[in-house]
């Protein structure tokens, strides 16, 4: 229960969706890098994912849709420590970061109308193009 992903509040991934693998990591860093598989890569089905509704799951599917599998897995890697349990943690923050993101409803859109100066100033413009055009 304890590696279970809490996102927020409400949605907490189940450590069973989530994958990880580790892998060697590329770059400098000697005969460590050679010998251990500090790279961590981890991998979460949004489809099949029983910790959203249905509403959540069509939001996180908008949101993340680039970085999706046309499977509808989200695939995230982190190598930046020497550490595979460091790496480890770090890439289910980016998960669970980017799931809170995307979760977040969009603010709806209220209408605006234009001001009376900048209607004054469009219908001036007006004039002013049909006064050239006529005296042409």
């Amino acid at each position: 229960m304890s590696d279970d992903l809490i996102v927020n509040a409400r949605v907490t991934i189940p450590a069973a969706e989530l994958e990880f693998t580790a892998s060697r990591a590329s770059g400098p860093g000697g005969q460590h890098v050679n010998t251990s598989d500090t790279r961590v890569q981890l991998r979460w089905n949004v489809l099949a994912s029983v910790a959203l509704g249905e509403v959540q799951r069509q939001r996180v599917l908008a949101a993340l849709a680039s970085r999706l599998t046309t499977g509808g897995d989200l695939i995230l890697a982190c190598a930046t420590h020497r550490s595979q349990r460091r790496n480890r943690d770090e890439v289910a923050d980016r998960l669970a970061e980017l799931v809170r993101r995307a979760l977040v409803p969009p603010r709806p859109r209220k209408p605006t109308r234009p001001t009376a100066a900048s209607r004054q100033r469009r219908l001036e413009g007006k004039k002013h193009r049909s006064d050239i055009k006529r005296g042409r």
